[in-house]
């Protein structure tokens, strides 16, 4: 560097390294748009999730399970390889993948399998996949993503919506007539087959890297060979809420969380003895 009188500056220049910046595996390009409403939390996690597999160096041994919805639109964001299933199967399908890859005879490295599930996917239509999974203790990694409605078919009540939320068939809001929400990580610490269970949200730079520990432990479960886990993200849906993108992280804070409350609730390190 040079001063104003020309002789050569002793002032050090900074180094300069780069502390964020897009994820390797995402695939938003100028002309592939994110496929999702504005204000919705899905792309946020998205991106979590691959920050986790690039810290983990994981980026290259991930495989992710869809259902239907929403949440479908992963596959147009995370550029790894994935499997669609129908309505509520992805934890067969996991299964699957999951068998196939780590307990057949080809000697490979491990590989991490994943689902990623809407609320209606995951504990509606797929209850029965989820909860068979858990009890069998299948080693893969579901992450549902709680926006208390069917996004997809026009926000109808589902088994995530709070008591008094509006929905298209709650006109009067959700009362117990309808039933009462379901708490699936509280429900899934139940079985002896899961290991990790976890409920983060996005909603604030704070919840974000908290809901990014979760998934990280949730995938170093995994390849500990552990069992099933689980992560529950809450996410805004402002369409279907009919609300701004600001308002909808307030209703996050106000009604969701202390309907759905943060944190985990259930770790176990250590593998049990299997037969």
């Amino acid at each position: 560097m040079m001063d104003n009188q020309g002789a050569r500056s002793t002032v050090p220049v900074p180094k300069r390294e780069k502390v964020a910046g897009r994820p390797d595996l995402w695939l938003r390009m100028a002309n592939n748009p994110i496929p999702s409403c504005p204000g919705c939390h899905e792309p946020t996690t998205a991106r979590a999730i691959l920050e986790v597999l690039q810290d983990m160096g994981l980026t290259g041994e991930a495989i992710m399970v869809l259902g239907v919805g929403c949440s479908f639109a992963f596959q147009s964001m995370i550029d790894l390889d994935y499997l669609c299933c129908a309505h509520g199967r992805p934890p067969d399908g996991a299964t699957a993948v999951k068998r196939v890859l780590c307990r057949g005879t080809m000697h490979r490295a491990p590989t991490l399998v994943f689902t990623v599930q809407g609320d209606g996917d995951c504990i509606a239509i797929g209850a029965g996949p989820l909860i068979n999974a858990a009890a069998r203790a299948e080693n893969f990694t579901i992450i549902m993503l709680n926006n208390a409605n069917y996004g997809t078919t026009g926000g109808q009540l589902a088994p995530t919506t709070p008591l008094g939320h509006v929905t298209s068939t709650t006109p009067q809001g959700r009362s117990t007539k309808e039933g009462f929400p379901v708490r699936v990580p509280e429900l899934l610490a139940t079985f002896d087959g899961v290991v990790y269970t976890a409920r983060g949200a996005v909603n604030t730079p704070a919840n974000y890297q908290k809901t990014r520990g979760y998934i990280k432990k949730a995938f170093q479960s995994q390849m500990a060979g552990l069992g099933l886990s689980f992560v529950e993200v809450i996410c805004a849906c402002p369409p279907n809420w009919h609300m701004t993108p600001l308002d909808s992280l307030k209703w996050i804070e106000q009604t969701m969380i202390p309907q759905f409350p943060l944190g985990e609730f259930k770790d176990i390190q250590e593998a049990r003895g299997k037969e």
